[in-house]
């Protein structure tokens, strides 16, 4: 089990919908006291898409174990409260449009001048300048400028809407990462900082191998023999309509596989393409759609040959790998939750209702 290896850290979080509460609540899985600060009507992702007893689930699975307080930022009364908070806390995550904390009188500029060792970051689409940065967007956008959103297409090369808004998640785990960095600098000169992650970029930096190999011979969609493109590393269709992934690049996985199979005679081709001429390759074709989903998930698991079920979400829970990890759990009331650190402490409160530590935090002051 982890540690609660940020216990004493205090963050205040002036961040709504998804990159930044999700930034937030996996620094409160690691211990850290976060205070959601929100408007009157609390995130707006309370009163979005699908709901649980009317409040939006995509705020209830992003944000457990925070307090919250709320607050017009409108009112001097209010920013003065929310200064004096400040005060005590050692890091401030906003995700606000570049300009609207300084309107507030709650920028980094400013709140340094009352906590001097503050470590701030701003989660923003483009930056905290230059011309873009004037820009909203969403997810959809930033993957699709990234050329992340071109990497996702059919076999008939049409690009492919995403179910996930990866962008986000990535810029999430940027945001920590900067935050922690940000704490160790404060730990080691005493000093605070600011930065400011730009959603584009840090999906940009996932194209850097891709990049490399454009410049080089001019593909556009990376390393191509993991694009399906060798028969030993791809997705099969089973007999009931369902998917395996077989990942077997190296040689003793794809022997394992073979031999499990009795198809000795398939060894030397390893490296073969998935080609309607490869007679092997329509072989393994023939071989994964003569067997159903749930014959070929217990192979997998019987045979060590990189071979794995594409499990749809509702099946995650009961999967023998998460339940033996205990990643994918249900708090108290029944409500399933995963973990967003392996071995990370599962004793997290759920989300908190709108300003529902308001009086504990803020009027006392």
């Amino acid at each position: 089990m982890i540690e609660k290896l940020l216990e004493g850290i205090r963050i205040l979080d002036f961040t709504n919908y998804l990159p930044g509460p999700y930034a937030t609540q996996r620094l409160a899985n690691l211990g850290a006291e976060v205070i959601k600060v929100e408007p009157l009507a609390g995130d707006p992702a309370r009163h979005t898409g699908i709901k649980h007893e009317g409040t939006g689930v995509v705020y209830l699975a992003n944000n457990r174990g925070k307090m919250s307080v709320s607050v017009n930022l409108k009112k001097e009364h209010d920013r003065e409260r929310i200064l004096s908070l400040v005060e005590g806390c050692d890091v401030i995550i906003e995700s606000f449009r570049p300009g609207v904390m300084s309107r507030f009188g709650l920028d980094y500029e400013t709140v340094k001048m009352r906590k001097p060792d503050i470590v701030y970051c701003s989660i923003t689409g483009y930056g905290n300048n230059g011309d873009w940065s004037k820009f909203g967007s969403h997810d959809i956008n930033y993957m699709a400028l990234s050329g992340l959103l071109a990497q996702l297409k059919d076999r008939s090369g049409r690009t492919i809407h995403p179910s996930i808004t990866i962008a986000d998640y990535f810029g999430s785990m940027a945001a920590c990462e900067m935050v922690l960095a940000l704490l160790l600098k404060k730990e080691r000169s005493s000093l605070g900082g600011y930065h400011s992650i730009s959603l584009t970029d840090v999906a940009t930096s996932l194209m850097g191998t891709h990049l490399s190999i454009h410049q080089e011979v001019g593909e556009e969609q990376g390393i191509t023999l993991l694009n399906g493109e060798l028969i030993s590393y791809g997705i099969y269709e089973t007999k009931n309509g369902r998917y395996m992934a077989l990942g077997a690049l190296e040689y003793k996985f794809w022997q394992n596989f073979c031999e499990a199979v009795d198809r000795e005679e398939w060894l030397g081709a390893h490296f073969s393409f998935r080609r309607n001429t490869n007679p092997i390759a329509q072989g393994m074709e023939e071989l994964f759609a003569s067997r159903t989903f749930e014959e070929w998930t217990t192979f997998s698991q019987q045979v060590d040959c990189c071979l794995t079920p594409v499990l749809e979400v509702g099946e995650l829970s009961s999967y023998p790998y998460f339940k033996e990890k205990n990643s994918i759990f249900h708090d108290e009331i029944g409500n399933v939750k995963v973990a967003m650190h392996s071995g990370s402490y599962k004793e997290v409160k759920p989300a908190p209702s709108v300003g529902e530590h308001t009086v504990r935090l803020l009027d006392k002051l």
